[in-house]
């Protein structure tokens, strides 16, 4: 058993099936040994977790919760593209946008559980460079939307 696999086991995460496309786009793609995906928003057994404003109708703990969430189904399009997750060998990068309401000023602490769940399941290679934006709206009123690149062999 990999290393990856065993971290996730000991965690208790289970991939889920990547969330079908909601308009014209491909969940991932590879180019070199990069994959990139397209954004994923919080959805849990089809359906999205929570919706609303962070700093409104969703805490700030609640956001992070949803950036695991979403960032556990970056790992699906990765896992998809791949076929298997353990070929990912590092996260490059992680960019997290927070549908904020206004006057909410923490982003990196919502990205925060985003980043903070792929070093638990990566270690340092789990370690990555991060943006997190607020912005006004996002898809579906989804409180938060990440989109990662991770190199593999």
């Amino acid at each position: 058993m990999s290393r990856i696999r065993q971290k996730l086991d000991e965690l208790g995460i289970v991939i889920p099936q990547v969330a079908a496309p909601a308009g014209s786009y491909l969940p991932a793609i590879t180019h070199g040994n990069v994959v990139y995906t397209s954004g994923q928003l919080p959805f849990r057994d089809g359906e999205l977790a929570a919706t609303g404003k962070v700093g409104a109708e969703v805490t700030l703990e609640q956001a992070q919760e949803l950036a695991q969430l979403a960032a556990l189904n970056c790992l699906a399009a990765v896992k998809q593209q791949l076929g298997a997750i353990d070929r990912v060998t590092r996260i490059l990068k992680v960019t997290v946008y927070v549908n904020s309401a206004a006057g909410f000023v923490q982003q990196p602490q919502v990205a925060n559980g985003a980043s903070d769940f792929f070093g638990a399941i990566f270690g340092d290679a789990g370690r990555h460079v991060r943006s997190a934006v607020g912005v006004a709206e996002l898809p579906l009123d989804s409180p938060v939307e990440i989109e990662i690149a991770v190199a593999f062999e």
